[in-house]
């Protein structure tokens, strides 16, 4: 019970952070932690991302979410170094990330996982989490001469990895090939593995995809594990029960632009929102509860 208290005060404190911020595209946010201006991609004559202002509150979590083709993903791939802007800057807790390479990242606490999982398959579970941990001396080559420079430092690495598989549930496949996993297990291991960096941003590019339906409610307790314990979430995601559940504050696509911003509740009654997803039509309402 004590547990479940902090976790419900936690996510009250998020939502009170952002209760007086105004209900308007691009607002500013009393603590950002990330920061985009005037971000633009073009892919020949077509614009992709065209965001004029963009801040992720710190402590949060906050959805980005839109019709298919609004540029969110293209976005994401902006603000993690994984595509590059024609213009536009960006800065994480103060730090311009517009040079910081896509593997630099999380080195600096910034970490993303992908709508399709990047998990090597031909390693197993535990071989995956421990290739999430940054800095480790047994990279160098020089290093891997010398057991006694790495060896220390790798089983802090696996203890960790060990921890993070009890708290997602999946110590029973340690030893199992990444390969034999279920699309709803790969998810759960890409989140797990992006945790070996010690994130302070945590980005979900669609967590839903492929997820059985029976993985999704644990998916959901995760996510708001993360905040729970002092991350700071944003996610892309089309599942809207989902979004309407975990989520503090959602920012809305369209055309590659912002056009709405506000609690699940607010998105829900936007009648530009609602525009952009049934094209007109009245009456609806895109995330309310079944």
């Amino acid at each position: 019970m004590d547990v479940e208290r902090t976790y419900g005060e936690v996510a009250t404190r998020a939502r009170q952070s952002l209760r007086d911020v105004e209900r308007v595209p691009g607002v500013c946010k009393p603590n950002s932690i990330l920061t985009a201006n005037n971000i633009r991609r073009e892919f020949g004559g077509i614009i992709a991302v065209d965001v004029d202002h963009f801040e992720v509150q710190e402590g949060s979590i906050t959805a980005l979410i839109g019709p298919n083709g609004a540029g969110k993903t293209t976005f994401f791939n902006l603000l993690t170094g994984f595509d590059q802007p024609n213009l536009g800057s960006w800065t994480f807790q103060g730090k311009d990330m517009s040079k910081v390479a896509s593997h630099r990242t999380a080195a600096f606490g910034m970490v993303r996982t992908f709508q399709l999982t990047k998990s090597l398959t031909k390693l197993s579970v535990i071989e995956n989490m421990r290739l999430g941990a940054t800095d480790q001396k047994g990279e160098k080559w020089w290093n891997g001469l010398f057991s006694a420079v790495w060896k220390g430092q790798e089983a802090e690495i696996t203890e960790r990895a060990d921890e993070l598989l009890t708290r997602f549930q999946m110590s029973h496949m340690r030893d199992e090939y990444a390969g034999a996993l279920s699309g709803g297990q790969r998810k759960l291991l890409e989140m797990a593995r992006a945790l070996m960096t010690n994130p302070t941003l945590v980005m979900l590019d669609e967590p839903m995809a492929g997820v059985n339906p029976a993985l999704k409610q644990s998916l959901n307790e995760h996510i708001r594990g993360l905040r729970d314990q002092g991350m700071t979430v944003l996610f892309v995601e089309h599942d809207m029960d989902m979004v309407h559940d975990v989520s503090d504050w959602v920012i809305v696509m369209a055309e590659g632009r912002i056009i709405a911003e506000g609690t699940p509740d607010d998105i829900a009654k936007n009648s530009a929102v609602i525009d952009a997803y049934l094209g007109n039509r009245q009456g609806q309402s895109l995330l309310e509860e079944e």
